[in-house]
């Protein structure tokens, strides 16, 4: 297979096992109670730093749990008021360059010091994937070439899937050409273990509106009586509910009678499939758009028509047409938060596709080049749509990381007002973290800074590459058992520990072997073997205890 050489590359290829685990400190939570110091258990994530260390800091959580990764990273056009820009003049990233490639770094072309950049982290993006999961990297001409190598390389070619095109439409001029279109490359992790597009075979749901506009403009729909709605027994909506997707009452009783409609109504909206709502009514089958089955439309507990439908394979086309453009994004970008100066943020829609391919109601979604937030911004539409209960996790480095990455969501998740049109929020929730302390001083010396659950955390995940177990509260200092073997980190922060008979006797767990952690130890090498234990010093400076 070939493979890309270029200065600085046999600096950064294992790069990613040198960058130090770093704690990950929580900041603050959001909900639908606002932002708050307390933590609301959120596994939707927001980091802000490098994301180079906070891929690292991911790893004992999720390694090999990421469902599904979409980075949009630098282009590498010459823009030089970017971070990872051509000639990395940004402070952060020309010290990182020292870092990593040394003096050689002096001297390399933008695209050396934009592949050192990219491999270390596509190597730990690997890392994270999950077996069935897959990566969409969007991209333009200035570095595919290069981009498909490096990920022929660290993916393996084999997992390969396409190179689509994005069609942006009219395009905006670049030198002898109207560049109108940008890539996504697309690679499965284990490609044996992905069946097909679109979670194989299910249903979905979606909202069977869209908001009233002189495109799609209200009209009226008769819904017989026993038509299945999700409220309590007596319920009764009158008038009109909903925001931008409103639903208004024409005549009849809107009243729920053991979960289905009491009398028949007529109702006025935006319908989505109001074709497909009359075919279904009549007892015909029904296919949407795409020729997917649906199963049944019916009202949720709010009162908001949805539809069920079957979710069948999907073979998407190479070229990706009429799945709007940079401006879309940029329309939207300033609704939320007025004018800003993000530079082509991705639509909405182009996101939600991709996720759509690749997620189910429960993915692990990763963004490690947030930017404005767009990837959070699909997937808890995706949530309210179908009731998923999808996680995201999006890594930025810049300082608007709180300031419009975070504040997008927020808005997303209790909604905005443009000044024109009030929309409705998302609902869900996150939870804000920087970087923080290392694990390790210098001289591989433990922390102590670090709180005693994050230690514990990364030993467990260094012994069995898994995420740790719940905590056992009668045996506080078992990590976990994996493969017969259990797991035992006998720390405590202000003196010495020892493994003896003492605490060989404070021992519960039935297991065929023990790994043991501990300051000390008092057993002869005969009684270490004939209790299948072996015993591993804990890295830190007791002098000071």
């Amino acid at each position: 297979m070939p493979t890309l050489e270029w200065i600085g590359k046999e600096k950064v290829i294992n790069y990613h096992q040198k960058v130090p685990y770093r704690v990950l400190e929580r900041k603050y939570s959001f909900d639908e109670k606002g932002q708050h110091t307390k933590d609301n258990g959120s596994e939707n994530m927001i980091i802000h730093g490098d994301n180079l260390e906070a891929l690292k800091a991911l790893l004992p959580r999720y390694e090999g749990r990421i469902n599904c990764i979409y980075i949009d990273p630098p282009y590498n056009t010459g823009n030089e008021n970017w971070v990872y820009n051509d000639n990395v003049n940004d402070p952060k990233m020309r010290k990182w360059l020292g870092q990593a490639v040394g003096k050689e770094g002096e001297d390399l072309s933008r695209h050396d010091k934009w592949l050192c950049m990219m491999y270390p982290r596509l190597k730990l993006l690997q890392k994270l994937l999950a077996d069935d999961g897959a990566i969409f990297i969007s991209i333009d001409d200035n570095e595919q070439a290069n981009l498909k190598l490096i990920c022929d390389e660290i993916f393996g070619a084999n997992n390969f899937v396409a190179q689509t095109v994005w069609d942006l439409g009219t395009g905006t001029q670049a030198g002898y050409f109207t560049r109108a279109h940008e890539y996504i490359l697309v690679y499965f992790k284990c490609k044996g273990r992905v069946k097909n597009f679109s979670g194989g075979n299910g249903t979905i749901e979606h909202s069977a509106l869209k908001k009233i506009s002189y495109k799609n403009p209200a009209s009226n729909f008769e819904f017989p009586a026993g038509t299945r709605w999700d409220a309590q027994n007596g319920q009764e909506l009158k008038q009109s509910w909903g925001n931008s997707e409103k639903t208004t009452l024409v005549s009849g009783k809107m009243v729920c009678d053991n979960g289905t409609l009491k009398y028949p109504v007529v109702l006025s909206a935006g319908w989505a499939m109001k074709d497909q709502m009359s075919s279904w009514f009549n007892g015909k089958q029904t296919y949407d758009s795409k020729g997917q089955h649906v199963n049944e439309f019916y009202f949720n507990a709010k009162g908001v028509l949805r539809y069920v439908k079957e979710r069948s394979v999907v073979n998407p086309p190479s070229v990706l047409r009429n799945i709007a453009n940079t401006k879309n994004g940029s329309d939207l970008l300033n609704n939320i938060l007025g004018p800003n100066e993000m530079p082509f943020p991705k639509p909405i829609e182009l996101i939600e596709y991709l996720l759509t391919l690749m997620s189910n109601k429960d993915s692990i979604i990763l963004d490690s080049f947030a930017g404005s937030g767009t990837t959070a911004h699909a997937m808890l539409n995706m949530n309210k749509e179908d009731n998923g209960h999808r996680k995201f996790i999006l890594i930025e480095m810049m300082d608007y990381a709180e300031t419009m990455t975070a504040e997008r969501v927020r808005r997303v998740i209790h909604g905005y007002d443009n000044g024109k049109t009030v929309v409705e929020g998302t609902g869900g929730s996150f939870s804000y973290y920087e970087l923080g302390e290392p694990l390790f001083l210098k001289n591989y010396i433990l922390n102590e800074k670090i709180p005693t659950e994050k230690i514990r955390e990364y030993v467990y995940f260094m012994e069995t590459r898994q995420p740790i177990e719940k905590a056992n509260p009668e045996e506080p200092y078992l990590l976990g058992q994996n493969n017969g073997t259990a797991y035992y980190f006998y720390y405590e922060k202000q003196r010495v520990t020892s493994l003896n008979h003492a605490f060989l006797n404070t021992l519960k767990t039935k297991a065929e072997n023990r790994i043991i952690y501990a300051d000390c130890c008092y057993l002869s090498e005969q009684e270490l073997n004939q209790h299948n234990i072996t015993f591993k010093k804990i890295p830190r400076d007791i002098s000071r205890l």
